[in-house]
């Protein structure tokens, strides 16, 4: 589904990612690794169209989107979830789920799919005429996920989506990642949680200094000892949650 080839891109004069190639299939769940600073959120910024490449190319669904804007890349199905957490607080939990179907014109399709939300996260179905701005640090992660899933994407992409959350909300968050996969979407999952991530996943990269240094099935990944070694230290919760929603 999603082809990089020989991505260099970074800021200005600064070259972050230097010479990127990956593959996702369409359907499965892919986790790219890494510390910070790595380039893992420069690297969906590309792919979303945010920031210029200086060298490669990309290609979604066959066709070569190296040149189209962002917004020409979520009409394709190409849909990402900041890192940021950002909703409207002035705004109802509603009125910012329907914003992520401001490019569909399938009014019934769009209804499908905010009933899907509500399925999958029933505290923004509670919540739905609240304003965003009260809502808890998870309830946000919440929807703003949802939100990327009204936009109708084929590929989902999630930056962080552990980040600053309680250890309880992270199980629920990944839980619910895995059943949006079920349902055919494609997922590029950005982590530092590598152990959560790899659980998740069937496929991962580990990036490190705008290269990737590592990848392979996920599940093999979580044994071998240079992950152990630099990422996987340290006990943490039972994640036996995530692949049974």
């Amino acid at each position: 589904m999603l082809q990089i080839n020989n991505m260099q891109a970074g800021y200005g004069n600064l070259r972050i990612l230097r010479g990127i190639n990956m593959e996702i299939s369409a359907g499965s769940i892919v986790t790219l690794l890494g510390g910070n600073g790595t380039g893992k959120s420069t690297l969906l910024k590309a792919v979303s169209g945010l920031i210029p490449l200086m060298e490669g190319s990309i290609s979604f669904d066959g066709v070569d989107i190296t040149g189209l804007k962002p917004h020409e890349r979520v009409r394709r199905g190409i849909v990402q979830v900041t890192q940021a957490k950002e909703a409207y607080p002035a705004m109802t939990v509603e009125e910012n789920l329907m914003l992520g179907a401001y490019t569909r014109k399938d009014r019934g399709a769009i209804k499908a799919d905010l009933d899907q939300v509500y399925e999958f996260f029933p505290v923004l179905r509670e919540r739905r005429v609240q304003l965003s701005g009260t809502l808890s640090g998870g309830e946000v992660q919440m929807l703003v996920i949802g939100r990327g899933m009204m936009a109708g994407p084929k590929m989902l992409m999630l930056d962080e989506p552990s980040a600053a959350l309680a250890p309880k909300v992270v199980l629920d968050i990944f839980g619910n990642i895995n059943r949006i996969a079920k349902t055919g979407v494609t997922i590029l999952v950005v982590e530092q949680n590598v152990r959560m991530a790899l659980i998740l996943a069937e496929y991962g990269y580990i990036i490190r200094d705008g290269v990737i240094m590592l990848q392979g099935d996920a599940k093999k990944l979580i044994s071998d000892p240079a992950v152990k070694e630099s990422f996987l230290g340290g006990s943490v919760a039972d994640t036996s949650k995530i692949l049974h929603n």
